[in-house]
């Protein structure tokens, strides 16, 4: 009963989480908040969030947790990312197969490992090299493709050590946490795909008018320059107002 119970509160969390999304304006924000609730439902420990870049040929880092250790890292934290982007091609051209984030793009499929340092076909060098400086074990891992309407991959959701809510043990993702995370993913793929577009349709008005001003000041030598100078002079206006005691 105690674990439908906790699968029933999740269910309701997802539900809360997709309304929370699609009410976020700012990317960053947006970004964190998929990472924590992805976090939340699946009782995980730590997680990062990537995006592909602007070639869709790498996986950048974009937010990292790990709450046992205290890591925080991109988003709101302040903390620079400094970790290079996740190549999904080699420089022969072959699929990057071998990092289960970029094999997890490129196959554009969850990955769920038990015990990264038991996994076979995966190379896990660079995941024993931050256990060994920070004194972490990570162990299992939940690996999803986050894709947008158009069956692209805009993303990859990495969660990392199932933690048991009552005993505190690391034990595996499980079907229902992995069925949650796959959700909340293509949530979040929708509500960051809608930001993006909204975002692009701002700047594209943006680009407009500064284009319907530039063709005004242009058609006469006598409006030169008019609508470069009235936002000026109404801020300057304004500003006077505002320190008008």
């Amino acid at each position: 009963m105690d674990k439908f119970d906790d699968l029933l509160r999740r269910f309701e969390d997802l539900n809360e989480i997709g309304a929370a999304l699609s009410n976020e304006r700012n990317i960053e924000a947006l970004l964190e908040k998929i990472l924590l609730a992805a976090k939340a439902i699946t009782h995980a420990d730590g997680g990062t969030l990537y995006r592909t870049d602007e070639s869709g040929e790498h996986l950048r880092f974009e937010i990292m947790r790990t709450d046992s250790i205290g890591i925080a890292m991109g988003g709101t934290s302040g903390k620079r990312i400094v970790f290079p982007p996740l190549p999904l091609h080699l420089p022969g051209g072959q699929p990057n197969l071998s990092m289960v984030a970029a094999y997890c793009a490129l196959n554009r499929c969850t990955v769920n490992i038990a015990d990264a340092y038991a996994a076979e076909g995966f190379d896990f060098s660079g995941t024993r090299a931050f256990d060994a400086r920070t004194g972490y074990r990570s162990t299992s891992f939940l690996t999803v493709p986050m894709m947008n309407h158009e069956g692209r991959v805009i993303g990859v959701l990495q969660l990392i050590n199932a933690v048991d809510p009552v005993s505190g043990v690391v034990g595996v993702f499980s079907d229902s946490d992995r069925r949650l995370a796959e959700s909340l993913a293509s949530q979040a793929a929708i509500a960051l795909t809608n930001r993006q577009l909204v975002s692009q349709l701002e700047a594209l008005f943006e680009s407009f008018i500064t284009l319907i001003n530039n063709a005004i000041d242009e058609k006469s030598p006598y409006t030169g320059g008019h609508c470069q100078r009235v936002p000026t002079l109404t801020m300057m206006l304004a500003e006077a107002v505002n320190d008008t005691t």
